[in-house]
């Protein structure tokens, strides 16, 4: 089966302008880009999934060939309910190559359909990680050169309403 849906997991808590950009290039790839928000519990978010969600499509909104869902589960499983056999994944360093690799292989074991295409990030985000804008907003930092002005917006009433 050849696909013309990748399916791009993750977090993006938040979502990052290196997010986006690899879901543009992406779709210079494939017809259409799935933006799959998963549920990570070893990771402490800012934002429930639904909110990262709704922040992705009001950024992605009016673009067909780009979905906007969440999943729970395993990834392989979320893929072939979704009819597409690539995962699109966004690589800013070798740490990162690291993990995504045993990720893959793990993938590969459970479905052998499954393929894992590693984009490198442009080299103008390589520097930015969702952990990193938590960390500079929660200390009154700008992050307007990372993150949409939307997000950027979003985080700073996250962090208001969660100081109260």
């Amino acid at each position: 089966m050849r696909s013309k849906i990748a399916i791009y997991p993750g977090s993006f808590d938040p979502p990052t302008y290196g997010h986006m950009n690899i879901v543009e290039r992406g779709l210079g790839i494939f017809q259409k880009i799935i933006i799959a928000v998963a549920r990570n519990t070893s990771k402490k978010s800012l934002f429930t999934p639904e909110e990262r969600v709704e922040l992705l499509r009001k950024l992605f909104k009016g673009r067909r060939d780009v979905e906007v869902d969440y999943f729970e589960g395993l990834l392989v499983g979320y893929a072939l309910k979704k009819k597409s056999n690539v995962i699109l994944r966004g690589l800013r360093t070798v740490a990162d190559y690291e993990y995504e690799l045993q990720m893959s292989f793990a993938n590969k074991n459970l479905s052998p359909n499954i393929e894992t295409i590693f984009m490198m990030t442009e080299s103008r985000y390589s520097h930015i990680s969702s952990t990193i804008i938590k960390e500079i907003a929660f200390f009154g930092g700008s992050v307007k050169n990372m993150v949409h002005p939307l997000v950027e917006k979003t985080i700073k009433a996250k962090l208001k309403e969660r100081a109260k």
